[in-house]
């Protein structure tokens, strides 16, 4: 067998050369085997909790659709993606923010379904206004905008709300004027279906909620 001599001129097998390569190799592999088995568990549990989320979210949004069964099945809202939707003919009169009383009535229909999600869920209201695209009409002095027009009407279905019962500290309310139109601003028709409000459910931050108990 060949041997190798080193600087003293000791021999060296080479088997054990080869035995010691091997021993390093074997190691390396175990290592990138470790590192290979802790991504893919890192990937199953990153995948665990996104299903888990998603599965959470799917469970809020069906037992708020529960919950608003009798408006629902009247077709006085809508209800996609958890979000409540009222058309603003309903509830108020074009480029106005006093509520309609057909809109105070339907909104007094929600408050209950709404108390009872949210003795549920740790969670909070949003109530959004929406605008079509057209121009606030001249001579409104209360408005210089959409902004404004859907501020006040997002407002109104709050104060509204709060007034009927729900807990003030529940709910907010956002505007978003003629952004995020429902459907493209075409005709009378679809602008129609952009003048509204929307009711959406939203986590409350854990300062909030810890300040709550």
């Amino acid at each position: 067998m060949e041997e190798i001599h080193d600087v003293d001129g000791q021999a060296t097998p080479v088997w054990a050369i080869f035995s010691d390569l091997m021993a390093a190799l074997v190691g390396i592999l175990v290592l990138v085997l470790v590192w290979v088995i802790g991504v893919q568990l890192e990937l199953s549990q990153s995948l665990e909790q996104e299903k888990q989320a998603r599965l959470a979210e799917e469970q809020r949004r069906m037992a708020l659709e529960q919950a608003l069964a009798d408006p629902l099945a009247s077709g006085r809202i809508t209800f996609r993606d958890g979000r409540i939707g009222i058309s603003g003919n309903v509830l108020f009169g074009l480029n106005s923010d006093q509520l309609q009383p057909e809109g105070s009535e339907l909104l007094q229909s929600l408050v209950a379904p709404l108390q009872v999600y949210l003795s549920q869920h740790d969670e909070l209201l949003m109530v959004s206004g929406f605008t079509d695209d057209l121009p606030i009409r001249r001579g409104n002095a209360r408005y210089d905008d959409n902004w404004g027009l859907s501020a006040q009407r997002a407002l109104t279905v709050t104060r509204t709300l709060v007034e009927q019962g729900m807990p003030q500290e529940r709910v907010f309310a956002a505007a978003f004027g003629p952004n995020h139109p429902a459907v493209p601003n075409e005709d009378e028709a679809s602008r129609a279906q952009n003048r509204r409000v929307e009711i959406s459910t939203v986590p409350r931050l854990a300062q909030e909620s810890s300040d709550s108990d």
